[in-house]
This record gives C-alpha cells, sequence and structure tokens, in this order.
C-alpha cells in the first residue's frame, strides 16, 4: 500500500495520450479522448500498487489534479506486471475519457512529466511538471 508522501514521475508518450486511437490491437474499436498514465514496475513494487486482481486492497484512488482541473473523481490501477497482481496503468475509473480530458486541458504533448503524489494510501494528487 501506498504511504503519504510516496511519489514518482510518468512521462507522457503517444500511446498515453491516445490510448484509444493510437493502438497496436483490434480488440475493440477507435475511440479519441482516451488517457493513461503509466506506472512503473520498480513503482508498482514498491508501493505495492495491486489492481483488482488482488483481494489485498482496491485497486481505486480519490484523485485531484494540482490545478483544481478534475477535484474528488476516481482512478482506477489496472492491467498487470510480470507479477500478475502489480497494476501497470491509472485511467478514469469508469471514464476512460477523464485523463485524456484533463491531458488535453494541460495541453500535453509528448515527454511531458506529471508527478503521481500520493497524499494518503489511498488518494493521488496529478502535477503536471
Amino acid at each position: 500500500m501506498p504511504n503519504t508522501g510516496d511519489n514518482f514521475i510518468t512521462v507522457l508518450q503517444q500511446a498515453h495520450l491516445e490510448w484509444g486511437s493510437h493502438r497496436h490491437t483490434s480488440s475493440r474499436g477507435i475511440v479519441y479522448g482516451e488517457g493513461y498514465l503509466q506506472i512503473p514496475a520498480d513503482f508498482a513494487y514498491d508501493f505495492e500498487i495491486t489492481n483488482n486482481k488482488s483481494s489485498v486492497r482496491s485497486a481505486e484512488y480519490d484523485f485531484s489534479t494540482s490545478d483544481g482541473f478534475i477535484v474528488n473523481s476516481k482512478l482506477l490501477a489496472s492491467g498487470n506486471q510480470n507479477r500478475k497482481e502489480f497494476a501497470k496503468q491509472f485511467h478514469g475509473s469508469g471514464d476512460l475519457k477523464l485523463l485524456g480530458d484533463w491531458f488535453n486541458y494541460i495541453n500535453a504533448e509528448i515527454d511531458t512529466e506529471i508527478e503521481i503524489m500520493f497524499i494518503s494510501p489511498s488518494e493521488i494528487l496529478l502535477t503536471k511538471k
């Protein structure tokens, strides 16, 4: 479980900014505006960020953005690393366009850095660096 003050930086790439349209699979149709944040394996393991395959803790986190664009919404830790119960990404819980809307608002582009700060074990603050 993440501790208060744990944080890491993730660097946006095209796949993060255009999740629903820049795809290498045909598992579903193209959807514009979706976005996600990568969780590097080292941080997933060190901070114990688990997905919904783990019964140890919830995969859902409350979150806000430091610029106030998003306040008190939900992120879901999903996907899996080599250790299958550890998440590889955060995305809007029930809304895959939630982060895409924020990326658009902050004019995010490839190589934009996003700080993911745990302000409590179950609450995240996102900041464009």
